[in-house]
């Protein structure tokens, strides 16, 4: 019988909010979609969803013993993780620290958010634009996902990628036309 070795167990990354309509929560949810650019309300479930994850992972290490191999070693593997994504700093590695998270704090790591608070876009959704129309790149590798979690090592290296036409890369499609009729209409000076 043949295998398939891409096979992947998907399943949900978010989670619904229980009350659909609740007011304050709606506003909230809405100030958030338009603060960071999200394209639907489901980008803002995801983080919440992750969040609650760690936070569960966080709350469960807690209730073990503090000399218990396994709160030694699945906690610091938890605490390094947050550090490297720079959602807790060096002074803050301690497991309480990771149930004060909050979904900003999460969103803020997105690359999204980077590209437009270093500088390289006009606006948010002008980030989120450039990064779907593969402008921009992560240490050299070109990243085209806006929710991708940007670690503190590689915030430094977030650039306008190689082949981009805003980079060294060849003009692109309006350039190219606009230098032709450049062309042309120099061109039809020298016949006359």
């Amino acid at each position: 019988m043949p295998t398939n070795a891409q096979h992947r167990n998907y399943r949900k990354t978010y989670k619904t909010p229980r009350r659909p309509f609740e007011k304050e929560r709606l506003d909230a949810e809405l100030k958030l979609v338009g603060e960071y650019g999200l394209r639907c309300k489901r980008e803002i479930w995801r983080c919440q969803y992750a969040l609650a994850k760690l936070r569960k992972a966080a709350r469960t290490l807690l209730t073990l013993d503090p000399k218990d191999p396994k709160r030694i070693f699945e906690g610091t593997a938890l605490l390094r993780r947050m550090n490297r994504y720079g959602l807790l700093a060096e002074d803050e590695l301690e497991l309480d620290f990771v149930l004060q998270l909050t979904t900003q704090k999460l969103l803020e790591r997105r690359l999204q958010t980077k590209v437009f608070k270093q500088g390289l876009a006009k606006s948010i959704h002008h980030a989120r634009v450039l990064i779907r129309q593969r402008h921009i790149s992560v240490g050299g590798q070109l990243v085209n996902v806006p929710s991708f979690n940007v670690r503190t090592s590689s915030e430094k290296h977030i650039d306008i990628s190689a082949n981009s036409p805003y980079g060294q890369g060849a003009p692109g499609r309006v350039a190219k036309k606009r230098a032709a009729a450049k062309a042309a209409a120099g061109g039809g000076d020298d016949d006359e």
